[in-house]
């Protein structure tokens, strides 16, 4: 498959002081401010998937639920093409952003096969362990703010 174009410390800091002021934005409920300049952010630097969450969440919030939907995909494939990177070493922080990102896609099926996955593939690492035991994903599901954001 073909490399996205690296990302230069430019655009990353340039989207680093947009998510900052879209930050303040939201700290004045200024949904409408916000939006726009996560989205600059997201396209300066597609590979950082929590840009996209928050402008998925954002989106949501305003009642773009396609816009949502897009947001949250990219937020998808920017965790898993980090994953890719990092075949050796197993990503345990990357899977459960995963699974979250799952979870907020309206894709908890999906979100429980990641775990299942990861815990078969992992079974003695104690983040995975515990979040498999603490049942966090059902406590996540069952969140009223995590409802407020997902699909």
């Amino acid at each position: 498959k073909p490399k996205a174009p690296e990302v230069t410390d430019l655009q990353r800091k340039e989207a680093a002081n947009l998510v900052s002021e879209a930050q303040f934005a939201i700290t004045l409920r200024d949904l409408a401010r916000a939006e726009p300049l996560l989205a600059k952010a997201a396209q300066l630097a597609p590979d950082t998937a929590e840009y996209w969450v928050n402008l998925g969440a954002i989106r949501r919030r305003m009642d773009n639920k396609s816009g949502a939907k897009q947001a949250y995909e990219q937020a998808l494939k920017a965790y898993r093409a980090d994953q890719d990177d990092k075949k050796d070493e197993i990503r345990i922080e990357g899977i459960l952003q995963e699974v979250h990102v799952l979870a907020l896609l309206g894709r908890a099926d999906d979100a429980r096969t990641r775990l299942e996955k990861a815990l078969k593939k992992e079974p003695e690492n104690r983040i995975l362990k515990r979040f498999a035991e603490d049942r966090q994903l059902d406590r996540m599901l069952e969140d009223p703010g995590f409802k407020d954001v997902a699909l």
